[in-house]
């Protein structure tokens, strides 16, 4: 019997999704991107003539509207993910939506009722990470005991340059609530030790105004460049979040876990475990073999989902709703001075 074909539209067509979504896509059997639509014709055109896009919009409406589309890969920045998620379900068709998922939590959990409400496929790009397996099957395993700490490091100088005009990723108007690299590096704890239950935060921009690119002008960075967060786990663990982007030579970003039997770092640049029990006082090296090598085949799973109604492992919106939850809490309680509940709302 003949595979059916799977048309797929794309919205967004970033450098995620020029290096990733859409080689992975045009590789599968029976998968035909057929429309795109990026935030300015020149670059739509652009796209689709490198992949061979039969069609191009000008509005990304237009590829939601298509009747003979199966699922739409949203590729946008975060002001546009809620919104255009909604709608591509209401209109029937599966979605794979970039990360950050959204701009707040009640973005995502619009993004999750239209999900579950419809029954459609619905998945977030994950922050893989080669070695979750092994970190998921040591922790599971018993490892680490107890567990105890948390320590997420991601420290960089990406944003120390003030001259450097205003991009994206601080511009709360496109990125909403997102502060750097925190929701992703949540999702692998979240994946790991579980749930998080309470927030205290603090957050500050050093770098206030930045030039707007398109306008010329000074602009407010609504976005922070440097947070800190003390957060408290189901699993009776505190977690200690440390990010900036104003950091010089501030060495590896790593995830460091600590339990009554044993320690765990995930060193997240090298893509290396360490690892020490008993009374080793010295970590080794905890090889990730080659058969549980977490390898990026999301867009894969994506169709395999579709096809098939695999379960989404990497990212279920449920688990999206709960680092934009995260990400929320962190931010009202840098705004309120006061420690925030998980889940909102409870």
């Amino acid at each position: 019997m003949a595979m059916d074909t799977i048309k797929v539209g794309i919205i967004g067509a970033g450098e995620n999704t020029r290096v990733r979504h859409l080689p992975g896509l045009q590789s599968i059997d029976g998968v035909e991107v057929v429309a795109v639509c990026n935030r300015r014709e020149e670059s739509t055109r652009a796209v689709a003539k490198d992949f061979g896009i039969p069609r191009t919009c000008q509005h990304w409406q237009e590829v939601v509207a298509m009747d003979d589309l199966g699922a739409i890969v949203i590729g946008t920045w975060p002001y546009l993910h809620c919104e255009a998620t909604c709608a591509a379900m209401e209109a029937g068709k599966h979605v794979l939506c970039e990360a950050r998922m959204a701009m707040n939590a009640t973005e995502a959990r619009r993004m999750l009722e239209t999900k579950q409400r419809t029954g459609l496929v619905g998945q977030i790009v994950p922050a893989g990470l080669r070695g979750h397996y092994v970190i998921k099957e040591l922790i599971d395993g018993g490892y680490l005991g107890d567990p105890y700490e948390v320590y997420v490091r991601s420290m960089g100088a990406e944003y120390l340059d003030p001259s450097a005009p205003l991009q994206w990723r601080q511009d709360e108007h496109l990125s909403g609530l997102n502060v750097l690299v925190l929701g992703i590096y949540h999702e692998s704890v979240l994946r790991w030790l579980g749930d998080t239950t309470r927030v205290l935060a603090s957050t500050r921009a050093f770098i206030p105004e930045r030039t707007d690119p398109a306008s010329g002008e000074r602009h407010a960075v609504g976005i922070p460049d440097s947070l800190g967060v003390l957060a408290e786990m189901a699993c009776g663990a505190r977690a200690v979040y440390l990010m900036s982007g104003v950091a010089r030579a501030a060495g590896d970003s790593r995830i460091e876990f600590y339990g009554s039997r044993g320690a765990l770092h995930y060193l997240l640049g090298a893509g290396r475990i360490l690892g020490a029990q008993g009374g080793e006082k010295e970590l080794r090296e905890i090889p990730i073999p080659d058969e549980k090598a977490l390898e990026w085949t999301v867009e894969a799973d994506f169709i395999a989902s579709i096809r098939e109604g695999a379960p989404v492992e990497f990212t279920p919106f449920e688990d999206g709703v709960k680092y934009m939850d995260f990400t929320e809490a962190v931010h009202r309680s840098a705004a309120n001075g006061c420690a925030v509940s998980l889940p909102l709302g409870a």
